[in-house]
């Protein structure tokens, strides 16, 4: 017989979102559990030692997108919490050259020029629209979505907002914003640019974890998504946590429980337990039984409702709608312990740019056909990547004198094809190892002594992150990022301001308003739902809208 204790509120899944609900909620008093089913807290925002001396960010792996006014209101700096900006970054070609993006906004001026004079004043353009639709992007971030089919009054009133954001956008440029949010990333950059080297470095931000190819549209969306961060205030940076992006869950955690909170470990939901259409606790599978009359998912949407939920419990149209939800993997990560840091020979000696971003893809066709393979149930055999060596500027990930490298890689299947057969399953030893070989070749084109470097190796595709973390498809977004998955839209119709067709049950992960990343707003926004509901208003977010 297990456990079985009463809670005023229980989250289930510790990661970033489910711990920042929780701290909300026991900040403003409410006796909150938290329970997990791995033996660390984090979800795919963790650290992990898998090799003596190093530290891997072994999932998500930079922070941009971390909502400072949620830093701000749990004083996640107090709890440890320290994000060092990186400068820049480059995409290598097969030639022995290289485009750096730089931070220096001058210095960038003169990189784009080396490469096509024509495309330094299309950047000017480019930069001015994405920042446009950030500024007008980022209010809604840590305000609800408005349901159009409720018009309840705070609906009314959060689509009068919408409407003078956009009214105040003019004419002409609400056409534009309309049209940005529908096309394709590969559309909009070649509307811009003529080198096709700048065009392929910019495109990744468009696809990166994303089950789209670079010509699909709602893609330049993706590249807002990810744009629409900072660090320090300024926009559009990126940075790492330093410890790894684990050390944002950590202080979470240690916010948490300074406000009374209670994290249980290592036992996932079994189910959630449901009497009458009102929740009233969960079950989990170690047989521990916890009662309370709020909980709150932090789990995707399909593996809240169809795999933890009775189905009777459900109405049919909302089950379907769960099932329509977009939830695709496509990306695989490799992360590396390196004896030495390896030679970019392309690169001047000691590059700011080396400690950024790096890529090896060259045009938007390449990028193309990358999608193709994976549409074909394979990994893509010139794949897109993200590589960056996080321990150039936080010594703690790696022993002295050696490094640690991340490789964020597109595209990678959850099912795999064998011999005519798509299965998760098909990945194994073999498989992983000709993935990895895949990417450690198109690597050489910027470091050819990288496999001399390599001590460890963590190879992890969509269906491993999906069996550690709990990803449906291991996709980070926990949902497409597509238009008809936004807004009101996400991740059901009638159902996308964090509360379902269950009386006291609440989703708080990416699947909900306003996406993935490891930005905490759906949680934050959630946990001000919960406390508005229960008459607890007072004690909101101080964001609260």
């Amino acid at each position: 017989m297990g456990k079985h204790s009463a809670y005023d509120a229980i989250v289930a899944g510790a990661g970033h979102n489910g711990l920042t609900t929780a701290c909300y909620l026991a900040k403003a008093g409410l006796r909150t559990l938290v329970v997990e089913k791995n033996d660390w807290i984090g979800g795919a925002a963790v650290s992990r030692s898998l090799h003596e001396g190093w530290t891997y960010s072994n999932c998500s792996y930079v922070c941009s997108l971390l909502r400072r006014e949620i830093v701000r209101d749990l004083e996640l700096p107090r709890f440890g919490l320290q994000v060092i900006p990186y400068e820049g970054g480059a995409s290598f070609d097969r030639n022995g050259d290289y485009f750096a993006y730089m931070s220096d906004h001058d210095a960038l001026r003169r990189e784009m020029a080396r490469h096509n004079p024509r495309d330094v004043d299309a950047y000017e353009r480019f930069s001015q629209t994405v920042i446009r639709q950030c500024r007008f992007i980022r209010p809604f971030l840590l305000r609800n979505a408005p349901d159009p089919t409720l018009m309840k009054p705070r609906d009314i009133s959060e689509l009068l907002f919408l409407v003078k954001q956009a009214h105040g956008l003019g004419a002409k440029e609400l056409g534009e914003t309309l049209r940005f949010w529908t096309m394709s990333i590969g559309d909009f950059l070649d509307e811009h640019f003529e080198n096709d080297l700048i065009k392929a470095h910019l495109a990744g931000s468009g696809i990166i974890g994303t089950g789209l190819g670079v010509y699909s549209p709602g893609t330049a969306y993706v590249l807002l998504h990810h744009y629409m961060g900072d660090v320090d205030g300024a926009i559009g940076a990126w940075g790492f946590a330093r410890g790894g992006m684990g050390a944002i869950s950590n202080a979470l955690g240690a916010a948490f429980e300074e406000a009374g909170g209670e994290i249980a470990v290592g036992s996932g939901v079994e189910k959630f337990l449901i009497k009458d259409g009102k929740v009233t606790g969960v079950a989990l599978e170690n047989g521990d039984t916890f009662e309370a009359p709020i909980v709150a998912s932090n789990m995707d949407v399909k593996r809240t409702f169809l795999h933890h939920v009775d189905r009777s419990d459900l109405p049919a149209d909302f089950t379907r709608a769960v099932e329509r939800f977009k939830i695709r993997g496509s990306s695989g990560k490799i992360n590396i312990a390196l004896d030495a840091l390896p030679e970019f020979p392309a690169a001047p000696a000691n590059a700011t740019f080396l400690r950024g971003d790096m890529h090896c893809s060259t045009s938007l066709n390449e990028l193309e056909r990358a999608y193709d393979d994976w549409k074909e149930g394979q990994w893509s055999s010139d794949p897109y990547f993200d590589m960056l060596i996080p321990s150039q500027i936080d010594p703690t990930m790696a022993p002295p004198g050696k490094h640690m490298m991340t490789v964020f890689v597109q595209y990678a299947p959850y099912d795999l094809e064998v011999n005519g057969v798509r299965s998760g399953e098909n990945w194994n030893d073999a498989t992983r190892k000709a993935f990895a070989d895949c990417v450690f070749d198109k690597i050489e084109q910027a470091c050819p002594d990288i496999r001399k470097r390599i001590v460890h190796a963590e190879v992890r595709t969509p269906w491993d992150i999906e069996k550690e973390v709990g990803l449906t498809e291991g996709n980070i977004f926990q949902g497409e990022l597509t238009f008809d998955q936004l807004l009101f839209n996400r991740p059901v119709p009638g159902y996308a301001q964090y509360d379902t067709p269950i009386d006291g049950m609440y989703i708080v992960g990416s699947s909900a308003h306003p996406g993935g990343g490891v930005m905490a707003a759906p949680g934050a926004n959630a946990a001000r739902e919960i406390l508005r509901t229960i008459g607890k208003g007072k004690l909101m977010p101080s964001f609260a809208a």
